[in-house]
């Protein structure tokens, strides 16, 4: 049996403020914790307002201190933005605290354009990704390298274990990288609306378990894939949640249209054009609908497809009492 996480948004419900959200999360990963799930990830966003998760590590921390068992991690970090010896510094901090929980997720994502700007203001250029990856592995393993443009600098505190690293990717290429780290792959199902993200992910995860090197990270490769989850006691309830979520990931103003994620009620009211309707029917190939029999059946198929070790679902659902009924429908089916 595979193992299962949930990834949250801290998201802002309409009628909800931010501080509930956050307090939300705490409810959530508590339950997941209490029902078994492996991991609980927080996702980073900046400049979206119906989202509180600005900043993983700091939510991280909270989360950690409220459970015992559960692994807790980011999905993922948006490592162009920042220093990877920051970055180190901060997962060490919450590795040493909660020592063998801690998962570093990261992409590539770089946000709105004003958020670029503004989170690289006056700096020289962008550091190279891949570079920034291999950077982020030495300080984390204090690794000697002589020839390193910051050879000599430790990233402190230094402790014994290592947070699990995973990269948050869509493609072949970073299948490799990760492969070639030894750390984890996460194929994201759920940022790209196209059917043929599907024949992709599958030479992906192919890809990256041939080419595994173990490491101080991961002993062997782990695959695991991250879909939109809406699932409900019936078929019409998950239909009448999908709703809201087509509605929201219309993304209108960058995702500022609507100052909170929005209801059912708010999402029917909406007068889509014929363009967002198609919008709305290609964006289902990120969602996964309907009830717990169903979505099972749907899950199962992915998992064979991309011969994943875990599911990491994506529970964005409009109000806290959906999302909590489909963490408990979840573990009923996969744990």
């Amino acid at each position: 049996m595979v193992n299962i996480g949930i990834l949250d948004y801290a998201q802002i419900d309409e009628g909800s403020n931010s501080i509930e959200a956050l307090h939300n999360s705490v409810k959530l990963v508590q339950l997941a914790e209490r029902l078994n799930y492996k991991r609980f990830w927080v996702a980073e966003h900046h400049d979206v307002p119906a989202f509180a998760s600005s900043s993983p590590e700091m939510v991280m921390m909270r989360l950690a201190d409220a459970t015992e068992r559960i692994r807790i991690g980011s999905g993922g970090v948006m490592l162009p933005h920042y220093s990877p010896y920051k970055i180190a510094e901060n997962f060490r901090i919450l590795e040493a605290y909660h020592p063998n929980r801690i998962d570093l997720g990261f992409g590539n994502t770089v946000g709105t354009p004003i958020v670029n700007k503004t989170l690289n203001e006056k700096k020289q250029g962008k550091q190279n990704y891949e570079q920034s990856i291999d950077d982020l592995t030495k300080y984390l393993t204090d690794t000697v390298d002589n020839e390193h443009r910051f050879a000599g600098i430790t990233a402190n505190p230094v402790i014994p274990t290592v947070p699990e690293m995973s990269v948050l990717s869509t493609s072949v290429r970073r299948a490799q990288m990760a492969a070639k780290l030894g750390i984890g792959y996460t194929l994201g199902l759920f940022p790209i609306a196209d059917e043929n993200k599907y024949n992709i992910g599958m030479h992906a995860t192919e890809t990256y378990r041939n080419e595994f090197k173990p490491s101080q990270f991961m002993s062997h490769p782990t695959v695991s894939i991250a879909p939109f989850v809406v699932v409900a006691e019936t078929n019409e309830d998950a239909e009448a949640y999908a709703e809201a979520v087509d509605f929201w990931l219309l993304g209108k103003d960058n995702f500022s249209y609507y100052p909170t994620f929005p209801s059912v009620e708010t999402a029917r009211q909406y007068n889509y054009t014929k363009e967002e309707k198609e919008t709305v029917q290609k964006n289902r190939f990120r969602m996964v609908v309907g009830d717990m029999e169903s979505v099972k059946s749907q899950i199962n198929h992915m998992i064979t497809q991309f011969n994943a070790d875990e599911v990491l679902f994506v529970t964005l659902m409009p109000g806290f009492k959906a999302r909590k009924q489909a963490i408990e429908l979840l573990a009923k089916a996969f744990i």
